[in-house]
């Protein structure tokens, strides 16, 4: 009985340790989950900050911030209503009544442009989207490790991109007709392909790196691999192009619903205002300028905000990002340098 007592004593002794040494081992998994978590609701603050220190970066931010604030309010308030005209005040001349002016039919300016603000970034969302994933398809087919995907992948955006976007919308225009869909088909499908082209690259010396080899020797799924490897390696690419096809994309539903096939009759846009004013530029040249500088405006923001947003998501360009993920114990390239 005695042995059986000091038997059982030491066994609960052992337990007991071997659940202190749990416990212990526990505390600092936990702080590091803390800390990574942390970090990585960090990251977003310092991209913007250093985007802020930056002139052109500052300028790209306030312009989107006020497109997106107008186009909030544009859903619930416009000084006049979309559907009021006045036949004895067309083409007129901005005053306190209409701050822009009227249209040809007497309509405020400003309220339809206010109006097709929200449409413009309705289309920029969509085409942005559509883009991306369309892209990013692609991009993982064309650094396959299967060589027959990925070189028939590559041969098929060598000829697909050389389609116009204009030709698209041209054939998808005859049984959709003029619509919005049009645009963000056309727009996504063209974008996604110079994504594509632009980004494989990149994506290629990362998937053929030794971090990935090691990630598929350990049983890492290849969509793993590409959403936890190659996606961060080429982000700052990505979002410079994306941002360079959003500008177009503002260019292209302009243009294209100048010849009809963009956004329809009766629909507030930036390209309707442009449509519907231009052929009288010669003679009430206001109602052509302010959508015009609006676009141009707009376009310019596009742009600059792609080059600020890639040099401050990159780790070996933003210092700052740099030592975040440092202190998170993550590669600066933006991969875990170990297998997934």
């Amino acid at each position: 009985m005695s042995n059986m007592t000091e038997t059982s004593n030491t066994t609960d002794t052992t337990t007991t340790l071997t659940e202190r040494n749990e416990r212990k081992n526990e505390l600092p998994r936990n702080a590091a989950e803390v800390t990574t978590t942390a970090t990585r609701r960090r990251k977003p603050l310092i991209v913007v900050r250093s985007m802020w220190s930056h002139t052109e970066g500052r300028f790209a931010l306030i312009v989107m911030a006020v497109w997106l604030a107008v186009s909030l309010i544009s859903l619930i308030w416009t000084p006049y209503s979309l559907l009021a005209t006045d036949g004895y005040h067309v083409w007129a001349k901005p005053s306190a009544a209409h701050i822009l002016g009227t249209d040809g039919t007497g309509a405020d300016v400003l309220s339809w442009l206010m109006a097709g603000s929200r449409t413009n970034l309705l289309i920029v969302i969509l085409t942005i989207a559509c883009a991306a994933a369309f892209g990013l398809l692609l991009v993982a087919a064309m650094v396959s490790r299967h060589s027959a995907l990925a070189g028939a992948s590559v041969v098929a955006v060598d000829a697909l991109i050389s389609i116009p976007t204009v030709l698209l919308a041209l054939i998808l225009a005859v049984p959709l007709g003029a619509s919005i869909m049009v645009i963000v088909v056309a727009c996504g499908f063209g974008y996604g392909l110079n994504l594509a082209r632009v980004a494989r690259p990149q994506a290629l010396l990362a998937a053929r790196s030794a971090y990935v080899e090691a990630a598929l020797w350990s049983g890492a799924s290849s969509l793993r691999v590409f959403v936890g490897h190659v996606l961060p390696n080429i982000m700052p690419v990505m979002l410079v192009q994306l941002s360079l096809s959003a500008g177009t994309a503002v260019l292209a539903e302009s243009g294209l619903t100048y010849l009809g096939i963009g956004v329809p009759s009766g629909v507030p846009s930036w390209g309707h205002s442009l449509a519907t004013s231009v052929k009288f530029i010669n003679v009430y040249p206001l109602t052509v300028l302010w959508p015009g500088l609006i676009v141009t405006v707009v376009v310019i923001a596009l742009n600059l905000l792609g080059d600020a947003l890639g040099d401050a998501a990159d780790p070996l360009a933003n210092t700052q990002l740099r030592v975040v993920s440092k202190r998170a114990g993550t590669n600066p390239a933006g991969d875990k340098g170990s297998a997934a």
